[in-house]
């Protein structure tokens, strides 16, 4: 699975992993996923196209920004990541 494989400290973006997964136009989907999926994955390096964090993460925002924050990726203040293309993560 391509979330999965997202290494530690690295993120995709919703529409990355539908890109990837042979679906581009599919973001919403994947987000939908990240909602209702599997919790053990780690939908927490999964961000939106301008390296902002998600509501719908449990916890929110700041719970996300915790998780990030633990595996060393910078978050400003307004809950997006502050070196988001050096962290992106493309297969």
């Amino acid at each position: 699975m391509i979330v999965q494989s997202i290494p530690t400290a690295r993120v995709m973006t919703y529409g990355d992993i539908a890109t990837v997964a042979g679906q581009p136009r599919a973001a919403r989907i994947v987000g939908q996923l990240a909602h209702y999926g599997d919790p053990k994955l780690p939908w927490h390096r999964v961000v939106n196209r301008f390296g902002g964090l998600a509501s719908g993460y449990y916890g929110g925002r700041d719970g996300q920004k915790l998780v990030l924050e633990a595996e060393g990726i910078a978050v400003d203040d307004t809950f997006t990541l502050k070196d988001f293309e050096r962290l992106r993560w493309l297969p």
